[in-house]
């Protein structure tokens, strides 16, 4: 019997491992969440080191002590003027007890009502230069030098007050009329030209004296006459060179508010009255012309007022 030859079949299987080793998937997916962890934890550092010490004491309080942090709305946290959710209060919550924010994490408290008394301090002492600025002004022009008792400055509620008067032979207008003099136009001029150092706004006021007019049944009064008056030293004002959105109110008042009240008919109640009014008086206006309302952000009453107001 022959020998029959055996055949030896050899089956070589090749194990692969989907789950691991160089060929596989798995490392990728590792890889991809550490670089997500470092991105995280550099964000996170970026995040701390721009808040101010008040939030991070508060973060620090929270997981701390996270119920009581949650209970007591943080103090710390409602400190703070970075806006983060949680921990307490809005920064603007009460007057008195404000934080804000020269730069990134440095805070300073910033009583309401000091801030509001240095401003209006600043304020006076801007238009108690104004005041000396256009009083050199009148010295140094000799044309104007010889009107210097017709020119009265004072400080008043309002602002800085400069009234043009008449004297008895040397009226500020024609008769009757709103035709301004050859030397009240120079004397508006040279003021007009030094209204523009100061940023405040301005109102007008006309004046006369308790004479009756002469209307001739026109219906032309007073009250026409010392508004048409307030109007051409307001077109003055501007032809010297004062800007004419400054501009706030021009008012005639005839002879309701005199300036001697013993005598109506003193020549000097016949009167233009400029006032550069104080940022008090300007809203003031503003709100009653606009019904009660006002703008917050323009009055140093308010948080956001008073941070603007101070700002170098």
């Amino acid at each position: 019997m022959a020998d029959k030859e055996q055949s030896l079949i050899v089956v070589k299987r090749i194990k692969r491992n989907g789950g691991g080793g160089h060929g596989g998937g798995s490392w990728k997916v590792a890889y991809a969440d550490f670089v997500t962890a470092m991105m995280a934890f550099f964000l996170l550092m970026w995040l701390l080191g721009s808040v101010g010490d008040y939030t991070k004491k508060g973060i620090a309080e929270y997981f701390n002590t996270p119920i009581e942090a949650a209970l007591t709305r943080g103090t710390a946290i409602s400190e703070s003027s970075n806006i983060i959710p949680g921990g307490g209060d809005d920064i603007t919550r009460k007057e008195g007890d404000v934080k804000v924010s020269e730069e990134v994490g440095t805070q300073f408290p910033v009583n309401l009502d000091e801030a509001r008394q240095e401003w209006e301090r600043q304020e006076r002492t801007r238009l108690q230069e104004l005041e000396e600025q256009i009083e050199q002004a009148i010295d140094a022009n000799p044309l104007l030098k010889q009107f210097k008792k017709q020119i009265l400055l004072d400080i008043t509620t309002e602002g800085l007050r400069i009234q043009i008067v008449d004297e008895q032979n040397r009226p500020m207008f024609a008769t009757g009329r709103d035709e301004l003099k050859s030397y009240t136009i120079d004397i508006l001029h040279e003021i007009g030209r030094v209204l523009n150092s100061i940023n405040n706004r301005i109102s007008i006021s006309g004046h006369t004296d308790a004479s009756n007019y002469a209307n001739n049944g026109s219906g032309y009064t007073n009250w026409e006459l010392s508004s048409d008056r307030a109007n051409a030293a307001r077109r003055e004002l501007i032809i010297g060179g004062m800007v004419n959105e400054k501009i706030l109110r021009i008012i005639g008042l005839s002879s309701a508010v005199p300036f001697d009240k013993d005598d109506p008919l003193n020549p000097m109640n016949r009167r233009i009255s400029i006032v550069v009014l104080n940022k008090k008086t300007e809203n003031a206006i503003t709100e009653q012309e606009n019904g009660g309302k006002v703008n917050i952000s323009d009055t140093p009453q308010s948080v956001q007022g008073v941070q603007q107001k101070l700002a170098p």
